[in-house]
């Protein structure tokens, strides 16, 4: 029990070190480029809300405030912060004005920094590699959810899947060109899926599934109910069941059963639920050898009920491997990740809304949730990469308050040839930081509430195993 409370402890003080290090870096850009172009720099703060610490170092004041959300450097020049920094401690009216162009380089200093950061950590992934699932490296078909609608048009374990939509795809999971993805950001009421079957190219229309979502989760996305093929490797063989007395063993493979070769575990528990009482011949690959294993499912307490099983656990991402990508092609597709996200939120047609982002609380949760795997630390440099350009780019957006809305009036008052009115200005600013904080609070509710059961009720066919645990 106290070793479990002090790896929660430490994994959680691994998650505030890193993010912490994303906002500091961020706002390291403004304060160097601030230093360098000559503005008064009053705070530097890490968080918002009320101090936890601070001291003034050479006229700046730094800080740590008490609501983890964030970070600012407090330039008074710049423009009004007033809501999110507090009241300046100057008359603004009495520093010296700074050009349109200091307050541009100020301003994108901030994402270049981070961007920077994005890859630097690439760099480090690059050289000690991430593990990535068969989902990552994969297109084919290991698994068909029974009289779903992509069964009904004849899809089918093994099948190759080349295009959704219209767009080429090379995995399974994940952004950019992959068969989520490209099923996610459809918008028409059915989803174009090409495939190849025994080299013969096929496309067939499917109707994309909606899970019926609870009032409290965020609202579900289209699916097509298949998933990725993944190699069948035990992870573990329960004590006293069927699979123990047949002398299965950890890191097994299941290539096939009765004869078929299967492309997914749940292939295996599907049929062990149809066939509860059948005589299984599993066709095992343990090191350079294939053996026949004989098995006969029994009743096993499984998830509160007694359910026909053999007694194995399946590794979750079948086989993995250590990949070593390119530091300029994971910044890069961290770009165009963000940027169809983007696209997708502005997309009226599109199921992805606002409230599909996630906020500090989400972020923190996904890196707690990285940290806790063997190559924890890995993952999360790799997440890092992805957050950073996602920080850089959410930042430039021409939103007053945000980096890329400072630029938008600093180039107004170059127009103008004269600054914006500074109570007009404070209006726009607070307004917006209203909006910014409110959206924040709106996604942390939906961040929460994903600690809580589950998002969705599927109403899956009945022959769909609830979980892949033969």
């Amino acid at each position: 029990m106290i070793f479990h409370i002090a790896r929660v402890v430490f994994l959680i003080l691994e998650v505030v070190v890193l993010f912490n290090l994303l906002i500091g870096v961020h706002e390291l850009g403004h304060f160097l480029a601030a230093k360098w172009r000559g503005l008064y720099i009053e705070q530097f703060g890490i968080w918002f809300g009320k101090p936890i610490w601070q001291k003034k170092i050479n006229g700046v004041l730094y800080s740590v405030g008490s609501i983890p959300a964030g970070g600012f450097v407090k330039l008074p020049q710049l423009a009004p912060m007033d809501i999110i920094e507090g009241e300046a401690d100057v008359d603004r009216a009495k520093l010296p004005p700074i050009s349109a162009l200091d307050k541009i380089i100020v301003a994108i200093a901030g994402p270049v920094f981070s961007v920077l950061l994005a890859l630097a950590f690439a760099c480090i992934v690059w050289a000690v590699g991430r593990p990535i699932g068969e989902s990552d490296a994969t297109t084919t078909i290991g698994y068909v959810i029974p009289d779903s609608s992509a069964a009904q048009v004849g899809l089918r374990a093994g099948d190759k899947i080349v295009a959704v939509d219209g767009n080429k795809v090379t995995r399974f999971l994940g952004m950019n060109d992959s068969v989520s993805w490209n099923v996610v950001r459809s918008e028409g009421e059915t989803v174009a899926v090409e495939f190849v079957r025994d080299g013969k190219a096929h496309t067939v229309q499917v109707t994309p599934y909606k899970p019926t979502t609870t009032k409290w989760h965020r609202q579900s996305i289209r699916q097509l109910l298949i998933l990725p093929a993944e190699t069948a490797v035990i992870e573990k063989v329960e004590p006293k069941t069927p699979a123990a007395a047949a002398g299965l063993q950890q890191h097994d493979v299941v290539t096939a059963f009765n004869g078929t070769r299967i492309f997914s575990p749940y292939a295996l528990a599907d049929y062990i639920e149809k066939h509860p009482t059948e005589l299984l011949a599993l066709t095992v690959q343990r090191g350079d050898r294939t053996m026949m294993v004989r098995v006969t499912p029994v009743l096993l307490l499984t998830e509160g009920k007694m359910k026909p099983r053999i007694g194995i656990g399946w590794d979750s991402d079948g086989k993995k491997i250590i990949a070593h990508t390119n530091p300029f092609e994971q910044v890069y597709k961290s770009v165009t990740g963000t940027l169809e996200t983007l696209g997708a939120v502005a997309s009226p047609k599109s199921d992805v809304k606002l409230q599909h982002m996630s906020g500090p609380i989400g972020i923190g949760h996904i890196y707690y949730l990285l940290f806790e795997n063997e190559r924890g630390w890995q993952l999360a440099l790799y997440f890092s990469v992805i957050l950073n350009v996602n920080l850089a780019i959410l930042n430039m957006l021409p939103i007053p308050v945000l980096d890329g809305g400072h630029i938008v009036l600093a180039i107004l008052e170059s127009i103008r040839r004269k600054p914006i009115n500074l109570r007009i200005l404070e209006y726009v600013q607070t307004g917006c930081a209203v909006m910014i904080i409110g959206y924040i609070c709106y996604v942390s509710f939906f961040d929460i509430g994903d600690f809580f059961g589950s998002k969705s009720e599927p109403n899956l066919p009945k022959a769909t195993p609830a979980a892949a645990k033969p």
